[in-house]
């Protein structure tokens, strides 16, 4: 049965966890009706969806689906579900998820993706607070598809992650005193089709780079004094974007060498570029990073397609990519990781899987598999160019292509996050190969280490424990970061001050 909308009754019906659930169908709220006068106002092709919450020794939620049948007659789904060993709002708002996955799919014949009624981005959080308990990761995966409908792939897949980040979560003292800093540059040498992040196109002024990176090395500044007043040491550096390279060779270089000044020490295990696209590399810039001791180099090819390239409007070829990644491997460098998205434009399995046999032959350390997430802010969320994506089906299989591909290379999957508006309702996952895992991947993701943000849109997060953390975010307006730098700097400060 098609599906265009639901109605709840006007107590609400549990309004938020219907509405997680309706979005995995991509449902919109239709309004309310009166249970009584359903059999006159239920519209077809719409749903009425009502909740029954019972207390005592064990919650039990019934969730009722209304429908009319095609003969015009009023029909009626019913799923019940109790909670083991939990209570409250929580367990009441995940037994209506369940149930109305399982009324929703048997209705529609629909099965919206494998992650059951996970939504969240950090669904590996979930694994490791079991572990935490001394659960296995076996039964790890058993309660994920049990209590949150996860397909026995997909929880093995979480599971199996799980377990080889755990020797990177630090516990006690010492892991407090461990932290990651991230650096933030704005700037690309053009934007993507499918990019929302808060990257704007290199400016021509001169004077306008040159503020930014006055107020960046202000923050810098407050970010080293804030490691060294609270005796902290960074594990991990990342500078990211945007694309750091397009800034100009001076610049660049000499904010490698500030970076590396201000938090590089005998603590940390990792230092990473984000290099992007070979339209902004030089070997002057390649020489740079290996001059600064960088042990990581972040490539995004994105795809190994020459029409998909200039689709998505890369100004540089898929020969200019593999000479890049060469060039850097020359240098010794020992990480190099590219980045390939499933479900671009116009692709297919078959592009996939070409995109992947050069990859393969180039052999990095590192490969992160995205799944094309249509956001808002981007050039193809605002509908700006038409082009055809390729559907659920088609994007899974591209996604398993560069699995089979990762592990072809000797390649193991070690993090992985999702995001709202994904294709297929499908992953992000990083692969390796043993002991070059990206630390501060495990880190940012899992949330269980403070991160020091810098630069423009970069968060802070101070971890208080496994559940708690408060965060600040300076501003994505690089105007606004340069005029009121000092005030982000103190908000960043005190934010850290209250974990000591």
């Amino acid at each position: 049965m098609k599906v265009d909308g639901y109605y709840l009754p006007a107590d609400g019906g549990l309004a938020g966890a219907v509405a997680d659930a309706a979005a995995l169908f991509a449902l919109p709220a239709a309004g309310v009706l009166a249970a009584g006068d359903l059999a006159a106002s239920l519209p077809a092709g719409a749903v009425f969806i009502r909740n029954t919450v019972t207390g005592g020794a064990v919650t039990t939620v019934i969730t009722e689906v209304y429908f009319r049948r095609e003969s015009g007659e009023l029909g009626c789904l019913t799923r019940r579900d109790k909670s083991a060993g939990e209570d409250g709002p929580a367990a009441v708002q995940r037994l209506v998820r369940l149930n109305l996955l399982a009324l929703l799919r048997k209705l529609t014949g629909r099965n919206p993706g494998p992650w059951g009624i996970l939504r969240g981005v950090r669904p590996i959080k979930i694994v490791h607070r079991l572990l935490d308990k001394a659960l296995t990761t076996a039964e790890a995966a058993e309660r994920l598809t049990a209590k949150y409908a996860v397909q026995p792939e997909k929880a093995g897949l979480l599971t199996d992650i799980a377990a080889r980040q755990r020797p990177f979560l630090h516990a006690g003292e010492e892991g407090r005193r461990l932290v990651s800093v991230y650096v933030g540059v704005p700037y690309c040498p053009s934007r993507c089709l499918y990019c929302s992040f808060p990257a704007n196109v290199l400016p021509a002024d001169r004077a306008e780079v040159a503020a930014f990176l006055n107020a960046l090395e202000a923050d810098l500044a407050g970010a080293a004094a804030l490691l060294a007043r609270h005796g902290l040491a960074a594990e991990t550096v990342y500078i990211g974007g945007g694309t750091p390279t397009s800034l100009a060779a001076d610049d660049f270089a000499n904010l490698l060498e500030l970076v590396r000044r201000s938090f590089v020490s005998g603590e940390t295990r990792e230092f990473t570029v984000e290099a992007g696209r070979p339209d902004s590399l030089t070997d002057g810039k390649i020489a740079a990073m290996a001059a600064a001791g960088v042990t990581r180099v972040s490539v995004n090819p994105q795809t190994m397609q020459e029409k998909t390239l200039k689709l998505i409007g890369r100004n540089h070829t898929v020969r200019d990519i593999i000479v890049m990644f060469r060039k850097i491997r020359a240098t010794g460098i020992p990480v190099v990781n590219m980045d390939v998205i499933a479900g671009l434009p116009g692709e297919t399995a078959a592009d996939m899987a070409a995109t992947m046999d050069e990859i393969v032959a180039l052999a990095p350390e590192n490969l992160t598999v995205h799944t094309l997430a249509i956001k808002r802010g981007s050039r193809l969320a605002a509908g700006l160019i038409d082009v055809a994506l390729p559907g659920e089906e088609e994007t899974a299989a591209m996604v398993a292509v560069a699995a089979d591909a990762a592990r072809r290379i000797g390649l193991v999957p070690y993090y992985l996050y999702r995001q709202k508006y994904m294709t297929g309702n499908l992953e992000n996952v990083g692969y390796a190969r043993t002991g070059t895992e990206c630390i501060y991947n495990i880190q940012i993701i899992e949330e269980r280490q403070t991160v020091i943000g810098v630069g423009p849109a970069a968060g802070t997060k101070a971890v208080r424990d496994v559940f708690r953390l408060d965060s600040c975010y300076n501003p994505k307006d690089v105007a606004t970061y340069i005029k009121n730098i000092d005030h982000y700097v103190r908000r960043r400060d005190a934010l850290v001050a209250a974990l000591f």
